[in-house]
């Protein structure tokens, strides 16, 4: 076995060491958030139908959302799919958003619900964040950067020598046991790769550091403001939030009724009136579900219409005459820079909407991959683990990286800062601190042979 293999297999060890706990965790989480679309709506269905009946004005029920959340201004009217359904009324109030459910025949309010307690919407913040806000979203980047390269070593150490199928594409299962264990977590890894692969790259936008750079480097090149389809994290959603809910006039203002101050937290009602004009004009466009009706705000200063479907590239938003209900200008997906809809493609994977259920299934296989991994990989080193140390692959004295893998790793390092930092402080703490603790260099297996 030669060096620069055995200290590739090393740093693949130590960043599964590392990774594990967060693979589990972001399998998991990410399992159940792919079944978004069938779960959420069967936990809310003891109020999300009712009596078909004719439905009172949309004003008219956006009147009974806004009396049950005191204080609050409409953020968004979601148009009902079909007669029996509820309807969704989002009010906004500083940097919430409150779901309202209500009846469109009597206008009663049926739920009340902040979409941060929704149970979709908990999952997406245990997977994205840890339920930590900032640091749990910088923590899960640096666990995913880590898995990027837990990944792509551990195809070096997989790659075939000799042109043999068996125990590379195919499990040994009748080998012994340590063949069967080392099998599985191989071979389930390279099926699963390019898939897994996808989903932590498609993932670093919504991160804190990575999606920061990405937003300012994007910005520095463009032209004009850059608005982007996804938010970084949950303090850039409140941001977001506290925009969409500060009301502010349009040019209709005045003729549509609307008499609020735009540095005025509470609106009249009467502001909201336009949307009987728009909803019958949006539902007509036909436009995949949801579809949300805005007034105007901080964050949009016209009413506007768009498609929050959670296949992203088939989104399209536009801005609407309050008084006629015409499309004044839309932008859809392909109108998007090339960048955006790379970013929109991957999101959608991430999700597994961009070609559901198929994509759904295919989520499934790999975070079921990922977690066999997991499993056979402790299972490996219990096995070979001697006494008294970590496990680790022993460093040899005599290892030399070599220029390609040098800039390999520079170049890993550069497209994922938190992986570069921390291979660096690492590499530091080898250097300084752990090569003058002969116990500790025992444990780690850096003692050289």
């Amino acid at each position: 076995m030669g060096s620069r293999y055995r200290m590739i297999w090393r740093w693949h060890f130590y960043a599964g060491l590392f990774c594990l706990p967060f693979i589990v965790w972001l399998a998991t989480t990410g399992m159940i958030y792919l079944f978004k679309p069938q779960v959420q709506p069967w936990l809310e269905r003891d109020y999300a139908h009712v009596a078909h009946g004719a439905p009172q004005a949309p004003f008219v029920q956006i009147a009974a959302a806004l009396a049950a959340v005191p204080g609050g201004v409409l953020n968004a009217y979601e148009l009902p799919v079909t007669p029996d359904q509820a309807t969704r009324v989002l009010i906004g109030k500083g940097p919430r958003v409150i779901r309202v459910f209500v009846d469109p025949s009597t206008a009663t309010v049926l739920h009340v619900v902040d979409e941060n307690d929704r149970f979709m919407q908990i999952v997406f913040y245990l997977h994205g964040e840890l339920m930590a806000g900032t640091p749990g979203s910088m923590l899960v980047e640096l666990a995913a950067s880590w898995t990027i390269v837990m990944l792509l070593t551990g195809l070096y150490l997989w790659w075939p020598r000799g042109g043999r199928l068996r125990g590379v594409l195919i499990p040994r299962l009748a080998s012994g046991s340590r063949i069967f264990w080392r099998d599985i977590h191989a071979v389930t890894g390279v099926w699963i790769s390019v898939m897994a692969l996808t989903l932590l790259l498609s993932g670093l936008p919504w991160a804190k550091s990575w999606g920061g750079m990405l937003k300012e480097g994007r910005q520095l090149y463009a032209q004009t403001t850059i608005t982007q389809d996804w938010t970084i994290g949950s303090a850039a959603e409140r941001k977001t939030n506290r925009a969409a809910n500060t009301p502010v006039m349009d040019e209709h203002a005045h003729m549509a009724g609307m008499g609020a101050s735009s540095s005025t937290a509470m609106v009249d009602p009467d502001a909201y009136s336009p949307v009987n004009v728009l909803a019958p004009k949006v539902a007509a466009l036909g436009w995949p579900a949801p579809v949300l009706i805005s007034p105007p705000s901080a964050l949009n200063p016209h009413w506007s219409a768009r498609s929050d479907t959670q296949n992203r590239p088939r989104r399209i938003e536009a801005r609407l005459d309050p008084l006629t209900g015409a499309v004044v200008s839309q932008v859809r997906f392909a109108d998007r820079p090339f960048l955006d809809r790379l970013i929109g493609y991957g999101v959608a994977m991430h999700e597994g909407q961009l070609f559901a259920p198929l994509n759904q299934i295919l989520g499934v296989i790999t975070a079921l991959g990922l977690l066999t991994m997991s499993v056979s990989s402790v299972v490996l080193w219990w096995r070979r683990r001697p006494v008294g140390v970590l496990g680790a692959p022993p460093a040899r004295r005599d290892t030399r990286a070599g220029g390609v893998l040098v800039a390999l790793i520079v170049l890993l390092a550069v497209f994922l800062p938190l992986f570069g930092v921390t291979l660096l402080l690492v590499l530091l703490l080898e250097r300084f601190v752990v090569r003058r603790w002969e116990r500790g260099r025992h444990f780690l297996g850096l003692s050289g042979t």
